[in-house]
């Protein structure tokens, strides 16, 4: 499946950064990326490192030079930015405006669209992300598997729930500093927490990956920890103690958000 000739970015934040490195990485996935003059010094650093990108005068310049075209604009401020653009019917649309359903976003765009909706990560500067794509579609697939790696969801809920999912980066980042604090406080310095920390957690994250769909992350869970062993009593007091309980009701919540 090809990849768009010409796409252009709406809102220049930290996603739009992320993808932009991601696709003119070298080898350059697509020849020519637009994005717009907001948050000046990122969209400037992007020019400056990547001949391909034009920084555009306005938003209308993108929709007018661009076959497809992202979202990449804060929930808060996405319909005054959106509605006042005129899309072409049958233009490729990416939304990855968050906890922002479809039927707000074809409102304000106001055309017949090929509108789709994704979750890209930080890692896709890196090629490395994995992305929730909804509704399925081929040439928005293609475009996040030269990231890393695209998820197709078949329904709104499939891709409503791995949203709420990757809500919990901020905790697995938490959960390492609440560690390196109590190590701390203990007496350990912090960098020498940090770098036992790290790599401990990248480890059992590629444990994960490499043990395939067929291994259930409980079954990890049980391998990682010797019977009555230190590893079982940390998660035992954890799931006793209304841990588990706790992530439940979160993501419950975060779910509640994004499916409106």
């Amino acid at each position: 499946m090809s990849l768009p000739q010409k796409i252009g970015f709406i809102g220049t934040g930290a996603i739009t950064d992320a993808m932009v490195r991601g696709l003119l990485a070298k080898p350059a996935a697509v020849p020519h990326v637009m994005v717009s003059m907001r948050s000046a010094d990122i969209s400037a650093a992007l020019a400056a490192d990547f001949p391909a990108v034009l920084v555009a005068g306005d938003n209308q310049a993108i929709v007018d030079g661009c076959d497809t075209v992202v979202l990449a604009i804060r929930p808060q401020i996405a319909e005054e930015v959106i509605r006042p653009l005129r899309f072409r019917d049958g233009q490729g649309v990416i939304s990855v405006v968050a906890a922002t359903g479809r039927p707000a976003l074809l409102d304000w765009i106001g055309a017949d669209v090929r509108l789709i909706q994704a979750v890209p990560l930080p890692f896709v500067a890196r090629r490395k992300g994995v992305t929730a794509v909804y509704p399925p579609d081929p040439t928005t697939a293609a475009l996040f598997n030269v990231l890393g790696n695209a998820v197709e969801c078949d329904t709104k809920e499939e891709y409503d729930l791995l949203a709420a999912a990757s809500a919990l980066m901020a905790t697995y980042f938490g959960l390492m500093q609440r560690t390196t604090d109590w190590l701390a406080a203990k007496g350990l310095p912090e960098e020498k927490g940090r770098a036992y920390l790290a790599p401990l957690f990248a480890e059992l994250g590629q444990t994960a990956v490499a043990a395939g769909d067929g291994t259930a992350f409980i079954d990890l869970s049980h391998e990682f920890a010797t019977k009555g062993g230190l590893n079982e009593q940390v998660f035992r007091h954890f799931d006793e103690g209304g841990g588990s309980q706790a992530l439940a009701e979160a993501l419950d919540r975060v779910y509640a958000r994004i499916s409106g």
